[in-house]
């Protein structure tokens, strides 16, 4: 770690005044890795330069709050309108299983915030709840594609898109646990600098598979609506989407999506699909140091006997003959 992450420590040694406060609004069922890769971000930023950033969690009822993973979490607080006033940022976390219903009560606290000038964030689907207040009207967001359409539903002016996470102006959103990651990082960076961020990065040492940045697109010469599926299908590598899925976010029929691909890339969406996901994982085990179960995790396989023989069919040889490029 010397001479790498340390070299940030004392880089900039005035600090504010005081930290900045984060609260995190647990939901029922919420996504744990979403919450925990926005959250380890400020955790990590602290142990750089002490005290930037102050976190606390909330839940909406009294008592304990159910994760989408099972895990028992108990909130430091219940939310109301008195805890805002000590808020720069409330991050909304939602999960694949969160109910899209609230109260007018959450509805009347959500829009509170916005009043007092507390910047607002939904993670997973938390953006649906911020689109149910009318706070998103005139902005760009992002949502897990499993909610889209409802999001458009309920907020008809906002910017749905399909992007893994959205900074717009006092508005921040992610559709995912990387987009979450990527998310608090550029949220740090404007409130701080970039030292700090690849300070963060070092320490953590996210191996850039949940948290890459390939753009698929960029080199392929395709139609508006076909990019937008390969940009869905890229997003969502660690969850593969069905086909029915991605036709429905398209705007587009299951034959419509199939003949699309077969024009224009020679190929069938389910095989591009799968060449996407094997290709990230072959960059994964050349330069990281993931172990091959992570590698098939984070790129939708079921199983390592699945992972291998689809690898296999691909480059040859099994994962476990891939050589290792990082150093």
């Amino acid at each position: 770690m010397k001479g790498k992450n340390l070299r940030y420590l004392n880089e900039h040694p005035t600090q504010l005044a005081s930290a900045t406060r984060v609260g995190f609004l647990l939901l029922e069922h919420f996504s744990l890795p979403a919450f925990t890769q926005a959250l380890d971000t400020l955790v990590t930023a602290n142990l750089l330069r002490p005290e930037l950033f102050a976190s606390r969690t909330f839940g909406w009822g009294d008592g304990e709050v159910i994760s989408d993973l099972g895990l028992v979490i108990r909130p430091d607080a219940r939310l109301d309108v008195t805890a805002l006033h000590d808020l720069e940022l409330l991050v909304i976390c939602g999960g694949f299983r969160t109910e899209l219903k609230a109260s007018e009560d959450f509805i009347h606290v959500l829009r509170t915030a916005a009043e007092l000038g507390v910047s607002l964030a939904g993670v997973w689907n938390g953006s649906w709840f911020l689109g149910r207040a009318g706070l998103l009207q005139g902005y760009r967001c992002a949502i897990h594609p499993e909610h889209r359409p409802a999001l458009a539903e309920v907020s008809k002016a906002a910017h749905v898109t399909s992007e893994p996470y959205v900074i717009d102006r006092d508005r921040l959103t992610a559709s995912s646990p990387s987009g979450a990651f990527h998310m608090a990082l550029d949220w740090i960076k404007s409130l701080h600098d970039k030292a700090l961020v690849e300070g963060i990065e070092d320490i953590l040492a996210f191996e850039e598979s949940r948290y890459r940045r390939i753009k698929p697109t960029e080199n392929v010469c395709v139609s508006a609506p076909l990019r937008e599926v390969v940009k869905l299908m890229d997003a969502n590598l660690e969850e593969p989407l069905e086909l029915d899925q991605l036709a429905v976010y398209a705007g587009r029929s299951r034959r419509q999506l199939e003949r699309l691909f077969k024009e224009q890339l020679g190929t069938t969406p389910q095989r591009y699909y799968m060449e996407l996901r094997v290709t990230e994982a072959r960059r994964l085990l050349q330069h990281t140091e993931l172990s091959q179960v992570d590698v098939l995790v984070a790129c939708g396989f079921v199983s390592p006997s699945h992972f291998s023989k689809c690898y296999s069919s691909y480059f040859g040889y099994r994962p476990s003959k891939e050589k290792r490029l990082v150093k």
